[in-house]
C-alpha cells in the first residue's frame, strides 16, 4: 500500500504538495522533528501515534460573516468538503518553526491564505491575527480510503478583515461569506442534503465557534494558550 501507487488517480499538483515537511510534535505540542505531509497523513503512521502541528483560520469580514471554503475535488484528503476559511500546516522551516507568540504558525497562515485564496499579505498583516487556543483531534479521510487521515494539534486563528479573494481552483472549489444563522442551518441539514463538512470544522462548530464569534470585537478574554483541548 505504501508504494508509489498510493497516489494513483490523484492530482499531480496535490501529490507534489505531499512532499512538504510538516512539524512533528508530542501531545504537549513540543517539536519532535519533521516528516513529509504524506507521512504525517498516512493512517499507518497515525495509528502509531504520529502527530503534527496545524492551524485553522476563521476569517470574518467587517459585517461579521465567516468566509466558508469548499475544498477542491483535487484535494487528497477531504475533497469537496466545506470547512473554515483556511486549514493547513506550518512547515519545517526556520520562519515557521518559530514558536514565540505562535509567530511561525501565523506566518504559515498568511502564506496559505495567499496560496489557497489569493489574499495578499498586505491585506492580512500578522498583527491582525488572533491566536485563540489549540485543539487535538484525529479523523479518517472521507471518502474512507483506508490510507489517509488527520492527527493534529490545531491552532485556532481568528482574523477580521475585508479582503479581496481570488481562489486557487486547485485548492478551493467554492467559497462564500456566511452568517451565524445560515451556518447553523447548513450544519443542521448537511447530512440530509449531502453536504460534506470537515471533521475539525464540525468539532469546532459544535463546541467553541459561536461563543468566539459573538466576541469578535473582544477576543482577548477568550484566548487560552495554555490548554490543548482534546477532541479525540
Amino acid at each position: 500500500m505504501l508504494g508509489e501507487d498510493i497516489f494513483n488517480g490523484h492530482d499531480e499538483t496535490q501529490i507534489e504538495l505531499m512532499k512538504e515537511e510538516c512539524i512533528l510534535i508530542d501531545e504537549d505540542d513540543r517539536n519532535k522533528g519533521s516528516a513529509s505531509k504524506k507521512e504525517c497523513h498516512l493512517l499507518e503512521n497515525i495509528n502509531k501515534g504520529m502527530l503534527h502541528r496545524a492551524f485553522s483560520v476563521f476569517l470574518f469580514n467587517t459585517e461579521g460573516e465567516l468566509l466558508l471554503q469548499q475544498r477542491s475535488d483535487a484535494k487528497i484528503t477531504f475533497p469537496g468538503h466545506f470547512t473554515n476559511s483556511c486549514c493547513s500546516h506550518p512547515l519545517n522551516t526556520e520562519s515557521e518553526k518559530e514558536e514565540n507568540n505562535a509567530i511561525g504558525v501565523l506566518r504559515a497562515a498568511q502564506r496559505k491564505l495567499k496560496h489557497e485564496l489569493g489574499i495578499e499579505a498586505e491585506q492580512i498583516p500578522l498583527d491582525s491575527f488572533h491566536y485563540i487556543t489549540r485543539i487535538h483531534y484525529r479523523a479518517d479521510n472521507v471518502p474512507n480510503d483506508g490510507k489517509f487521515g488527520e492527527h493534529e494539534i490545531d491552532y485556532i486563528l481568528f482574523i477580521q478583515k475585508d479582503v479581496l479573494v481570488k481562489p486557487n481552483p486547485n485548492e478551493v472549489k467554492s467559497y462564500r461569506f456566511i452568517t451565524k444563522d445560515k451556518l447553523r442551518q447548513l450544519i443542521e441539514h448537511a447530512d440530509k442534503e449531502g453536504v460534506l463538512l470537515t471533521p475539525w470544522f464540525k468539532l469546532i462548530a459544535s463546541t467553541f465557534l459561536y461563543t468566539w464569534w459573538e466576541s469578535l470585537h473582544n477576543l482577548k478574554p477568550l484566548m487560552d494558550h495554555k490548554s490543548i483541548h482534546r477532541m479525540l
